[in-house]
């Protein structure tokens, strides 16, 4: 999953910079942010401090981004969803962008129908925001909603056409609904954008089992287990290496 410390903090450093002539807020939030990987704990208590005094905004999402990296996600999300609110009442273009970062906190508090809540929310706002797209497809594939997912996948390929997260997305749900020609075409598609992808290697690798090329499998199993370390995917990819050596013994 992408990192919660968006690409657009430059956005949000500027509606602190906004609120104060001699941009205080700018240099706040940028200390805020600097501290969130190595002192999330003080990144949060500086937040929470600035907040009282009248941080606004901007305060309130590094406080957010901080309990992400605390791994109390449950508690970002919903501050998030705060933000979003007072965002909605002040009209911000930022809205789309925290409701994103909303549902990313949901999934990682593991709540996919509250993430699907925030992402649908943000994609009623800017229906053909890629970034949404992709993550509700996430969501829905982890709900084994594989049409729905395909939908959604296409969708932000017509939006994005490089997107190896998208053609990774489609080509498992082309998988999970038995097609399993296109599911190659989009996981090979996803590869050539970067070799590596361990979605998209994952996918050839259950496709080339299906297909019963055993050694292809293998290796695409075995590279997203080096890629993918103590993660879910590497996990899938272990089980999947296991069960081949069982039929071959």
């Amino acid at each position: 999953m992408k990192s919660l410390i968006p690409l657009l903090l430059l956005a949000m450093i500027g509606t602190a910079a906004a609120q104060t002539p001699q941009m205080p807020g700018e240099r706040n939030y940028k200390a805020c942010i600097a501290l969130l990987k190595s002192k999330p704990d003080e990144a949060y208590e500086s937040a929470m401090s600035w907040r009282d005094n009248g941080g606004g905004a901007p305060a309130q999402h590094c406080a957010a981004l901080a309990l992400v990296e605390l791994r109390r996600y449950g508690e970002a999300a919903t501050r998030l969803e705060q933000l979003a609110q007072d965002l909605q009442t002040s009209g911000s273009d930022l809205l789309p962008m925290v409701l994103g970062q909303a549902g990313n906190a949901w999934l990682l508090a593991e709540q996919p129908d509250r993430a699907y809540g925030a992402f649908s929310a943000g994609l009623s706002l800017t229906p053909d925001n890629a970034d949404l797209l992709i993550d509700r497809a996430r969501t829905l594939a982890s709900r084994s909603n594989w049409n729905e997912a395909l939908r959604d996948a296409d969708h932000a390929l017509q939006v994005r056409p490089d997107s190896e997260e998208a053609y990774a997305l489609r080509a498992a749900a082309f998988r999970h609904t038995g097609n399993l020609d296109r599911a190659m075409e989009d996981a090979e598609m996803a590869l050539a954008l970067d070799p590596d992808a361990a979605d998209a290697l994952f996918e050839r690798g259950a496709l080339r089992l299906e297909k019963g090329d055993r050694k292809g499998a293998r290796a695409d199993f075995v590279k997203v287990r080096l890629l993918e370390q103590n993660s879910p995917l590497a996990d899938a990819a272990g089980q999947a290496i296991e069960q081949m050596d069982v039929k071959q013994n």
